[in-house]
């Protein structure tokens, strides 16, 4: 046989003079076909070299059994471990999985959804960009019904479930926890507030202030990338407000880190002079001395929890009608924010 020619379930019938039907049942290892007969086609195709046609399968079945995900970006150690769920999920229930990040750039987003909904992905997650305003450029997926779920920065749709963490009760768990500290001003570090995730915990930081009755002004909030660029970027603004704060809640790890690193450098005791509580529960607030006080983000978790939401809408329509997972968050106690102790 000709090397170059592509080998069909044809060519495999022919040579067992078998009909074509059962040549396909046998590869697939139906039950009805007997034992021997399947060793014989398997031996056959591996030894004319014979490829199964997932494309040609898939357009039969209209099914690609392909998901794709879409993060802001994936040097995230939080995201990392999202995908690190979605993936053992989706190949457990024998889905292949395509993920692309929109590096924080809502144009990146619609490119990436154009490249999902081109490659006929059967379903899709999404984290959305810092950027992103609206859900216009997912009209292509609503309208084909190909089912989405949100997980951590979402938006709210009556056809979407979004897979999150109380961001309120975080942000207000770790407020209050500087508050018990004996802090007096306490400075936020946030994200961009049109993202519910950054939003959501602000919301949490004011609320504990004024349980505590203290009054929230507008210069204790600092609007910021959250990256490892952030303590120098901040740490003028931080050393020139009269009073100085004493207490600094920010919305990420990375940025926690970068700010405790020119505290240092500015002469500036930790947790003494200034306490400190991140968020998400990095590897690195474990590594920095003091070690930091943050919010256990379940990463893990959620991409597993959001994998088998997304599974679970292929199989029964009926479950997109759930609207919002919430996941257990937890404030870890570490030695950057306890002023009592250290006093």
């Amino acid at each position: 046989m000709d090397s170059t020619k592509e080998v069909t379930i044809y060519d495999i019938a022919r040579i067992l003079n078998l009909s074509a039907s059962t040549v396909s049942r046998g590869l697939k290892d139906h039950p009805a076909i007997h034992k021997e007969t399947k060793r014989r086609i398997l031996q056959t195709a591996r030894e004319l070299g014979y490829q199964h046609n997932t494309f040609a399968s898939n357009l039969r079945q209209k099914k690609t059994h392909t998901l794709g995900v879409i993060v802001p970006r994936l040097n995230s150690y939080f995201m990392s471990t999202v995908i690190a769920g979605i993936e053992r999920i989706v190949n457990e229930a024998g889905y292949n999985l395509i993920i692309s990040q929109s590096l924080e750039s809502a144009e990146k987003e619609k490119s990436s959804v154009e490249t999902m909904y081109n490659s006929r992905t059967d379903g899709l997650l999404v984290s959305v960009a810092y950027d992103t305003p609206d859900l216009h450029h997912l009209d292509v997926i609503f309208k084909k019904n190909i089912p989405l779920v949100f997980f951590d920065r979402t938006f709210d749709h009556p056809d979407c479930v979004s897979v999150v963490i109380d961001n309120f009760k975080a942000g207000f768990d770790a407020t209050s926890h500087l508050l018990q500290q004996g802090c007096k001003k306490i400075i936020h570090v946030g994200g961009n507030l049109a993202r519910n995730v950054y939003a959501d915990r602000f919301r949490g930081y004011k609320t504990a202030l004024e349980s505590a009755g203290q009054k929230f002004s507008s210069d204790m909030f600092i609007l910021h990338a959250l990256n490892e660029n952030t303590g120098k970027e901040i740490i003028h603004q931080i050393l020139n407000m009269d009073p100085k704060p004493d207490g600094i809640f920010t919305s990420n790890d990375t940025s926690a880190v970068a700010i405790m690193q020119e505290l240092k450098i500015a002469g500036l005791r930790i947790p003494e002079d200034i306490a400190i509580v991140g968020f998400n529960n990095d590897p690195i607030s474990k590594v920095i001395d003091p070690n930091l006080s943050t919010i256990n983000y379940p990463g893990e978790e959620m991409g597993e929890i959001a994998a088998t939401t997304l599974l679970n809408i292929l199989r029964d329509e009926r479950t997109k009608h759930f609207n919002t997972i919430i996941l257990k968050h937890e404030l870890i106690i570490r030695k950057s924010s306890l002023r009592l102790s250290a006093t």
